[in-house]
């Protein structure tokens, strides 16, 4: 296991991502008690005790598939593992000049807009012209990498919007923690497909990996999956389209974009979870046309993460920051705005 990947990709949320083992053993069974700190400093190389304390504070060590903390004592026949919402780093993260929107930066954080279309780190695919990939320069300028950054959450690659970066580990520390206690406010924009039948509401279910697809995520009857909770308000109605505002309580993987699939309302133009027919409306030709023009203005889903608040990690101080819009949402907000006038 690379130490860095402690320090650099230690948890976004532990219920937000699929997470990775990096590490895994089974406590012999003559084992004395022992501290899990002290237990995986003798076992995994060039890591620090403190380093694997910070670890655990994140929730990214585990015994027997639960978080513990740095003083919990193992025993014969625990399994230990040390899991993170992203793969074992595989390459080499090369800075490149890329293009980023850093709305704040101060020596501890990082706040990013991210367009639409840049994948947030490198992965099966995406092995460069990364978020990660232009902040690695920006943070060197340019030179041989050695400052790096501490991700804790990230949006899909075809949402657009607002995301914190941590400069050091103490601060991805700090910040891990109010998402995993879920203090963090996070409010998306969507324009989904319908009319919503109320005004506001609250989705409580369970989300986990399709049994068909384990690319994409659902809604799970039976109760296997975590727990998702999205409150949404209408902002603005178009009779066939609604622009809503969604708060996350939780932050699992796709959870808007599930949760509005769920309720019959998939975001607009999301190609993985239905959003890309026309959904709702006339048989008219014209119409189809008008609704394949708006596809055209916003080609990927009409969801975007609007705000961002929490605790600055050295002053304790709370932050908020607000983005608008990327020019394709409002022009086809715009556009469907202008449809309901003239033709509903």
């Amino acid at each position: 296991m690379d130490s860095s990947d402690l320090s650099k990709n230690t948890i976004e949320d532990i219920e937000d991502q699929e997470l990775y083992e990096h590490y895994s053993s089974v406590v012999d069974k003559g084992q004395s008690l022992l501290r899990i700190d002290k237990y995986l400093s003798s076992r995994i190389e060039n890591i620090s005790r403190s380093r694997i304390q910070n670890a655990a504070e994140a929730g990214c060590i585990c015994v027997n598939g639960k978080p513990v903390k740095s003083n919990y004592r193992v025993k014969g026949g625990d399994v230990v593992s040390v899991v993170l919402p992203y793969p074992k780093r595989e390459i080499e993260l090369i800075p490149e000049n890329i293009d980023l929107d850093i709305v704040y930066e101060d020596d501890d954080i990082m706040i990013i807009n991210k367009p639409a279309g840049l994948v947030v780190h490198p992965g099966y695919g995406n092995y460069s012209g990364t978020m990660v990939n232009g902040l690695i320069y920006h943070l060197n300028k340019g030179n041989r990498a050695e400052a790096m950054p501490y991700l804790i959450h990230r949006i899909d690659k075809n949402t657009s919007g607002l995301l914190v970066v941590a400069k050091n580990e103490m601060s991805q520390i700090f910040l891990a923690k109010q998402f995993y206690e879920h203090t963090i406010e996070r409010n998306y924009i969507a324009l989904v497909w319908g009319d919503l039948t109320n005004d506001a509401g609250m989705i409580d279910n369970y989300i986990g990996r399709d049994i068909r697809n384990r690319k994409m995520m659902s809604v799970l009857d039976n109760g296997t999956g975590k727990r998702a909770i999205t409150h949404y308000n209408v902002i603005e109605r178009f009779t066939y389209v609604t622009l809503i505002n969604c708060r996350l309580e939780t932050g699992r993987t796709h959870q808007i974009r599930v949760h509005m699939k769920h309720i019959g309302h998939p975001i607009f133009n999301d190609d993985t979870y239905g959003g890309n027919f026309v959904l709702k409306g006339t048989t008219f030709a014209k119409y189809k046309q008008f609704v394949d023009n708006c596809f055209k203005i916003c080609p990927r889903q009409a969801l975007h993460a609007m705000s961002l608040g929490f605790i600055h990690p050295v002053t304790n101080k709370k932050m908020y920051f607000e983005v608008d819009f990327p020019d394709d949402m409002k022009q086809l907000i715009e556009k469907w705005r202008n449809y309901a006038i003239q033709y509903i």
